[in-house]
């Protein structure tokens, strides 16, 4: 039995070792999902709501969505209930297999079942995008925060538009950085296209 002992140690101690790598390579590189976040025809020019630049914004999350597909990673699209323009542009354009959620509220996570299936599919970590910035990526992205997952947003596969207040206009691109500065302070990494792409590869 002494004789054993030293083996029985080596291999629980293997055994550990190889169960911490796997822990830390696990935690390296949470299960992460695409949150393409209202990308619809109206936003577009001739739609009742069009912001600035989302054709720009658009092209930026179509790589997103390619990028993710060629990884076999999951991606969620999804959509205010609403008409008419209510389709996902054709930059975008869901496929069969692709979740896509309807929503009547800012945050895609109300009376909806975002949450849920996150959660049913392991996910802990979103990659957000989408339109508008200061709206329903925010409302998203501070939701998911608060659900504890792990948050980038991909600030150039966003658009906004300007706002008023009172006798003050705030032009679309003051709205959508001061959008980002916030969520950057707390609720999530903000990174550019290019530099998530560079870093998913690595």
């Amino acid at each position: 039995m002494k004789k054993l002992f030293p083996l029985i140690l080596c291999i629980f101690l293997v055994s550990l070792l190889s169960g911490n790598k796997a822990f830390l390579e696990e935690n390296e590189n949470p299960k992460t999902a695409l949150l393409l976040i209202d990308i619809q025809n109206f936003y577009f020019p001739g739609g009742r709501s069009s912001l600035v630049n989302p054709e720009e914004a658009s092209l930026k999350a179509s790589k997103l969505l390619n990028h993710f597909r060629q990884k076999g990673l999951m991606v969620i699209h999804v959509r205010h209930e609403t008409q008419p323009g209510g389709e996902i542009h054709e930059h975008v354009k869901p496929l069969e297999t692709e979740k896509v959620i309807s929503k009547n509220h800012a945050n895609a996570f109300k009376d909806t079942d975002l949450l849920a299936y996150l959660r049913s599919n392991s996910i802990e970590r979103l990659a957000i995008c989408g339109m508008m910035t200061h709206m329903c990526v925010e409302a998203a992205t501070r939701a998911a925060h608060d659900f504890d997952f792990e948050c980038i947003v991909v600030h150039d596969a966003c658009a906004t538009r300007s706002l008023k207040f009172q006798d003050r206009e705030i032009p679309a691109e003051d709205v959508h950085y001061s959008t980002l500065a916030s969520l950057s302070r707390y609720y999530a990494r903000v990174v550019d296209t290019e530099t998530f792409l560079k870093e998913s590869e690595d």
